[in-house]
């Protein structure tokens, strides 16, 4: 009798770990993964986020080189805009593995302790890190963009590649690039909300999320900086176009796509969880 109950014990064990084994990673459990990887960040050292800032910056130019490699190399076809935007996926791929500081990421993360915990010293440390983090990034961006510009790295194929995707990406009107840069805060808070459940299928969920943003031309602000930069340093572009015809409003749609339409709605609703369960108990 004790021997079967032991053998039933032992069943039911291997049962409850399997079901906890392939039950999903609930919302509060992802929401507190975030939370804590925000509270990391907003204690880094100024010198850390400042160099990792600049690391993504100058990874983040990938996207652009792999877009526009993909562009040259293919043939002039209709499906070719489909397979190109792959290219697109690769700084994204380097960046977030690579735990670097780029700062689309950075308007989730570091605003759900904010967001749990109103205060201003925390408010204070998330402006902090955000200046410091787009900042790094833009002078990453412009140093890579210096580089692809000035020196023979780029073939003629894919230096004209690159220079057609800037001016598509800078040459929207304001408000179109500010209204795209919307869902491109949404897909990338997706993607930050989905990482901590997605185990080995991180680099399948990042190169699909980050394709989508390139086949839907939606825009990023720091991708879409080097795009600037590029054509900024040669003097393809004036600055007062660069940064209130693409800069202003595309940093506008990623925070507003990323923090206010995301973030903040996910935020409400776990917290209401958190709160009613903390009543309940």
């Amino acid at each position: 009798m004790d021997g079967k109950s032991d053998a039933e014990l032992v069943e039911k064990s291997h049962e409850n770990r399997t079901v906890r084994r392939l039950t999903s990673v609930s919302g509060r459990l992802i929401f507190e993964a975030i939370r804590r990887e925000g509270n990391e960040e907003l204690n880094r050292t100024l010198g850390a986020l400042w160099w990792s800032g600049i690391a993504a910056g100058l990874l983040i130019a990938f996207s652009v080189w792999g877009e526009a490699l993909l562009r040259s190399s293919l043939p002039d076809t209709e499906w070719r805009y489909i397979l190109e935007n792959f290219g697109y996926s690769l700084g994204f791929l380097l960046v977030i593995l690579g735990r670097m500081q780029l700062f689309t990421e950075n308007t989730i993360t570091t605003v759900v302790p904010l967001v749990m915990r109103p205060a201003f010293s925390c408010l204070w440390k998330v402006a902090r890190l955000w200046g410091v983090v787009l900042a790094a990034n833009i002078v990453g961006a412009f140093a890579v963009a210096s580089f692809m510009a000035f020196t023979p790295v780029l073939s003629d194929e894919v230096r004209l590649a690159v220079t057609e995707l800037s001016h598509h990406a800078t040459g929207m009107p304001a408000i179109e690039g500010m209204v795209r840069g919307i869902p491109a805060g949404v897909l990338i808070a997706a993607l930050v909300w989905m990482m901590p459940a997605a185990g080995s299928s991180r680099l399948m969920l990042i190169i699909v999320f980050t394709w989508l943003i390139a086949l839907g031309d939606f825009t990023h602000i720091i991708a879409g900086s080097v795009e600037m930069a590029f054509l900024l340093v040669q003097g393809e572009l004036q600055a007062m176009r660069a940064i209130f015809g693409f800069f202003l409003p595309v940093l506008v749609g990623n925070i507003v796509g990323g923090t206010v339409v995301f973030t903040l709605l996910t935020s409400a609703q776990i917290k209401y969880d958190i709160e009613e369960n903390g009543a309940k108990s």
